[in-house]
């Protein structure tokens, strides 16, 4: 099993010796006994003086882009990171009063989109120039720290889903994005990270012996997490993600969608190390709910061959392909942006869906991101932590 930038940091709490501490987290914040740090903090006697959680909350209980209101008694006072508005996702004057160090402790799922990291970058930007240090205790990276995928995100479309200029999949851990993001800025950030003992990047989260903690309602798994970097573009689609059901983001579907016709044009992509199987479902919430929907359950057969991002833009194709007129990319307000198109904040720019709408082969589009891949490839090596 490894140990965590928490486990180690419990071992040795010399740094925490008369410091005044902020704690951003939830609840997969825990020791090898599933101990919440913030009690370990408090019962070992160190002056704990806020606790700020990011979006769906300490414990999870909000769904996506639900302002964080009420939270659950911790006996520390407790700061919403994600509220009505993008102004609540920065600390305001009043929260980093009395802070002297500020602990980031958060499981990380490997996906830019994933607005965790972008909170912490987020609150890098916020306490620049300020006489307050920042540590990082590092946790895995569930998809490994090998494969990256897909297209950077142009500073044009710089969002919560996507503030750090990473690819969808990155293949980073919260420590080293966080050290990537401080050179991006070139911030006045007193920034360490305390690494994992016994972490390699060509391990996925089943090798690391840790306990998957529920990091948001919708990633019951770590396989969702693995599917997560690709599917999570149907959330800019008019297309069920799966969200108000028990395996959100494995499966997708939408009332005009014929899950044999789908099922049988995607095979002509000859993706590898992924299997579909057609299939019907009923959202009890989000879209389409109530309503039988028709789609598609993903299964990944082999995890290093598999590419999530290719094959969430994949699946975007055959769908537009097929339902032209039926499918929509969704303009509304999205993670407080509503100057661009919700997938191409997720996807970084408006390249992706402009060449699925003029009708370009799908293999001019998977070739559209090699050399962004390529030199990201070279430029995170610097932050890289671990063999």
């Amino acid at each position: 099993m490894i140990q965590t930038g928490l486990d180690i940091l419990l071992q040795d709490t010399s740094r925490l010796r008369n410091r005044n501490i902020g704690l951003i987290t939830n609840q997969t914040s825990v020791t090898p006994a599933l101990h919440y740090s913030w009690h370990e903090l408090r019962k070992k006697g160190f002056s704990l003086k806020k606790i700020f959680s990011p979006e769906h909350g300490l414990f999870s209980t909000e769904q996506d882009q639900i302002a964080v209101t009420m939270q659950p008694d911790t006996d520390c006072e407790t700061i919403s990171l994600y509220g009505n508005s993008e102004e609540t996702l920065l600390p305001d004057e009043s929260a980093l009063e009395n802070v002297d160090l500020v602990l980031f402790d958060i499981q990380d799922i490997g996906s830019r989109y994933y607005t965790y990291i972008n909170t912490l970058a987020l609150f890098m930007d916020s306490i620049n120039g300020r006489d307050i240090e920042i540590i990082v205790l590092d946790r895995p990276n569930p998809l490994g720290g090998l494969g990256i995928e897909g297209p950077l995100s142009s500073s044009d479309y710089r969002s919560f889903v996507g503030v750090l200029p990473v690819p969808p999949r990155h293949g980073m851990t919260a420590g080293e994005l966080a050290r990537l993001y401080f050179d991006h800025k070139k911030l006045d950030v007193n920034l360490d990270v305390i690494p994992m003992h016994g972490w390699k990047r060509s391990s996925y989260f089943p090798q690391t012996g840790q306990q998957w903690i529920v990091p948001s309602p919708n990633m019951p798994t770590w396989e969702t997490a693995l599917v997560y970097p690709g599917m999570c573009l149907f959330e800019g689609l008019n297309i069920s993600e799966g969200r108000g059901t028990t395996t959100p983001f494995l499966h997708f579907g939408a009332p005009f969608i014929e899950p044999d016709a789908v099922a049988d044009h995607i095979m002509n992509y000859e993706l590898e190390g992924v299997l579909f199987r057609p299939t019907y479902f009923k959202p009890s919430f989000h879209k389409y709910q109530d309503g039988i929907v028709g789609g598609l359950f993903i299964h990944v057969t082999d995890k290093e061959l598999f590419r999530p991002f290719l094959t969430g833009v994949a699946l975007t194709k055959v769908l537009h392909d097929l339902y032209s007129e039926k499918v929509r990319f969704i303009r509304e307000v999205y993670e407080f942006n509503d100057l661009h198109p919700a997938f191409d904040l997720l996807c970084g720019s408006g390249k992706i869906r402009t060449m699925i709408e003029s009708g370009q082969s799908f293999e001019k589009i998977r070739t559209s991101w090699h050399e962004d891949e390529r030199e990201f490839t070279t430029c995170k090596q610097a932050y890289h932590l671990y063999e």
